[in-house]
């Protein structure tokens, strides 16, 4: 089983309850961070000290308070980690169920495992830690299944990104056609923004424009 495990998340009850699990898995040394540069650091100070860690446990959206950081997100927390640390295990451990999120820390970050804070959260993360140390194919939980099947799953274009960016300066729909057809894109048409925005925002689940800008930051699409 692992021997060294750092988690990464701000919220107490959680750390609490993580700990508990790793506990059940007689894993004894455990430390946490609240903060994403810290957590960072914390990882290099122990690789530098020669007494590495095995496992990373991580959650994606971290509240920002009066410490200023440099990383603020998990998302930008993990792939600076895997560029450091490319066979460090990393499990995602968060209440975000999008579908391309997931798809993106998989395909872009190599993440070991993505458990959703659930009502059996601490029962499938228990299950993912053992999965992720026995073998090398990806743990996801069962809620989450079709989340890597690509019928599940629109594919993000640049023509997705110049709209979602137009959104976040305040454009309308009909400005961003305008705009399109100005750069002689294809399709540029109102009614073609609409069918796209519709399924972005079905994709990520963003209840409005300013969800899905909101929810494209997070993941580094703009």
């Amino acid at each position: 089983m692992f021997r060294k495990v750092l988690i990464a998340e701000d919220q107490d009850v959680i750390n609490n309850g993580i700990k508990a699990t790793l506990g059940e898995l007689n894993i004894d040394f455990i430390m946490h961070s609240q903060y994403c540069d810290e957590a960072l650091l914390k990882l290099k100070k122990a690789k530098s000290d020669n007494i590495p860690y095995d496992l990373l446990i991580c959650d994606l959206v971290f509240v920002k308070d009066h410490h200023e950081q440099k990383i603020k997100s998990g998302q930008e927390l993990i792939l600076a980690v895997r560029k450091e640390f490319p066979n460090l295990k990393i499990i995602v451990f968060s209440v975000e169920d999008k579908v391309f999120g997931i798809q993106k820390l998989y395909n872009d970050c190599q993440i070991n495992g993505y458990v959703l804070k659930s009502r059996n959260g601490a029962r499938e993360l228990k299950k993912a830690i053992q999965h992720c140390f026995n073998k090398d194919d990806f743990y996801i939980s069962s809620v989450l299944k079709g989340a890597l099947n690509s019928k599940n799953a629109i594919e993000i274009t640049q023509f997705d990104i110049f709209i979602i960016d137009c959104l976040s300066k305040g454009m309308l729909q009909g400005e961003i056609s305008q705009l399109l057809k100005e750069k002689k894109q294809s399709p540029s048409s109102s009614s073609a923004v609409e069918k796209r925005l519709k399924l972005l925002k079905e994709n990520f689940n963003a209840k409005n424009p300013v969800h899905l800008v909101s929810l494209a930051k997070d993941l580094g699409l703009i």
